[in-house]
């Protein structure tokens, strides 16, 4: 009993490792794609993806492209290890349950492989909601000498200090947890399905590193087109301001508004940057977090 536990912890440890790591590759190389997609979401100056680009550029230097990057580089690398690790944990569970019910199915049928997925976002939005709550403040934040935070630590507590807690670091939060359980169930969901039809005929230490990143690419495709609405709603929300100067009363009230002013484009605001974005960082994440599962199983 003692030694499948500790198997099971040791398990546990790796999955988390692996994402982690997974998530160190998703920041660093989807950063400067994000603070476009931000800005897009929340500010109506940009005619487009290429204008916003091209504005940063020139008015706050190229570094601007990585403002708030020490939230996420250190928050995601927890996030994404989260999410790893719960879906291995869940995808274990379904596979118990499914040789006992079902000893000839080898695996988790589509809408398994979906609920894993949406209980790993759902157990991670417990802290990316705040964090990426506090990225977007800095990202949005005006530039140089009228700037309201001084960094990640400043932006915590001044929010705190004008909104607490759970109305202030956690704002968003609801809508944040649908986005997660809706991203990341399709996001796992998409992966493994293509996976799967790689080892029909070959096992999965076999696939190449090269098709591991193309199915994880695709499967940032999808978790975008699935929960982009969602995200643009978070997006608004989580940069509005606080007080009697605060837009959006509730999650209702930001959908409501933003069709009223914007229509069924509003919600897809900024979706050809994250589309661009999500190929690369998606590739990068499951590539990573893979072979380094590779190495230390």
């Amino acid at each position: 009993m003692a030694i499948a536990q500790d198997e099971g912890l040791m398990r546990t440890a790796k999955d988390l490792f692996a994402g982690a790591m997974g998530g160190v590759a998703q920041v660093l190389l989807g950063q400067p794609f994000d603070i476009i997609k931000v800005r897009l979401q929340t500010t109506s100056q940009y005619s487009g993806a290429v204008d916003a680009a091209t504005s940063i550029w020139k008015k706050e230097g190229p570094l601007s492209f990585y403002k708030g990057t020490l939230t996420p580089l250190i928050g995601v690398g927890a996030c994404v290890s989260i999410q790893f690790g719960a879906f291995y944990q869940a995808r274990r569970i379904f596979e118990r349950r499914n040789q006992d019910k079902y000893p000839d199915q080898k695996e988790l049928t589509l809408g398994q492989y979906f609920l894993a997925g949406a209980s790993a976002g759902i157990a991670n939005s417990v802290i990316s909601g705040p964090i990426e709550h506090i990225r977007i403040r800095l990202q949005t934040q005006p530039h140089g000498a009228n700037r309201l935070y001084n960094g990640p630590l400043d932006c915590i507590r001044k929010i705190a200090a004008q909104d607490g807690v759970l109305k202030g670091i956690y704002r968003g939060e609801a809508v944040t947890i649908l986005r997660e359980a809706q991203a990341y169930g399709l996001w796992f969901l998409t992966f493994e399905f293509l996976m799967n039809l790689e080892t029909r005929d070959k096992k999965r230490e076999d696939i190449s590193p090269l098709k591991i990143a193309l199915y994880g690419g695709i499967a940032g495709e999808v978790l975008w087109l699935g929960s982009y609405p969602l995200d643009v709603i978070k997006s608004k929300m989580q940069s509005d301001k606080f007080g009697a100067e605060q837009k959006y009363s509730s999650m209702r009230d930001c959908f409501k508004q933003t069709w009223r002013a914007e229509g069924m484009g509003g919600f897809w605001r900024g979706i050809g940057p994250t589309l661009v974005r999500a190929m690369p960082v998606s590739a990068g994440t499951f590539a990573v977090a893979e072979l380094t599962l590779r190495l230390i199983n």
